[in-house]
């Protein structure tokens, strides 16, 4: 399959362009800046995600597109940029024709008895401006009729601390964290990785939102 992944190089972006090289895709990887490339199933381009018209150029042939978009935790402007990056990012794949689209959120929309945790008065601070753009651009997507699109919010610890490693193993769920026997959602990048591309080979989520956890 051809495959685009955006925000290749970021944490998540690495651990799918590894995941989908490594199962013989052929994967256009985007990001702000291009790098060279030691494998021959694997391009990087360098293209602004604000930049409507070029990024459609550059998803047009794939079968699917992969986004982990972020304009950095640290960005005091995360929450306006993250949705204007993330409509640019929708608007881009309906222009190039593509039909599935799979993006990555946070899991601060997941719920615990009723409530999304983004509204918890446990929720960090530091990151609530990106968890709460993205849950507001799942309500976005939700209203999305054209593109067969899925929406996946990682387990509630997913970052780069987790060191598990690729295991292969997983959990799915819904609108719900997926909680193991100690009580821990919990996954690695390199786990999402091998959720996405399952469901890039094996689409089983249309028009909804999903998540992981071991």
């Amino acid at each position: 399959m051809k495959v685009a992944i955006i925000g290749a190089t970021g944490f998540l972006g690495t651990s799918l362009v590894n995941e989908f090289t490594n199962r013989n895709h052929e994967v256009t990887a985007i990001s702000r800046t291009a790098k060279e490339s030691d494998k021959d199933n694997l391009k990087y381009v360098a293209v602004d995600v604000f930049n409507i018209q070029q990024l459609a150029e550059v998803l047009k042939g794939n079968d699917a597109v992969v986004s982990a978009f972020n304009p950095g935790w640290t960005n005091p402007n995360i929450y306006a940029d993250f949705l204007a990056g993330a409509k640019a990012i929708q608007e881009a794949v309906k222009l190039s024709g593509v039909k599935r689209l799979i993006t990555i959120g946070g899991a601060g929309s997941l719920y615990i008895n009723g409530n999304q945790l983004v509204d918890g008065p446990d929720f960090p601070a530091e990151i609530k401006p990106g968890a709460t753009a993205a849950r507001e651009y799942l309500n976005i997507i939700k209203e999305e009729k054209e593109l067969d699109w899925a929406f996946f919010s990682p387990a509630i610890e997913m970052h780069q601390g987790i060191t598990t490693g690729r295991t292969g193993n997983y959990r799915l769920g819904l609108e719900n964290p997926v909680f193991d026997d100690e009580n821990r959602s919990i996954l690695s990048g390199e786990d999402v990785a091998v959720v996405l591309a399952d469901e890039v080979e094996n689409p089983r989520h249309h028009q909804v939102r999903f998540t992981a956890a071991y």
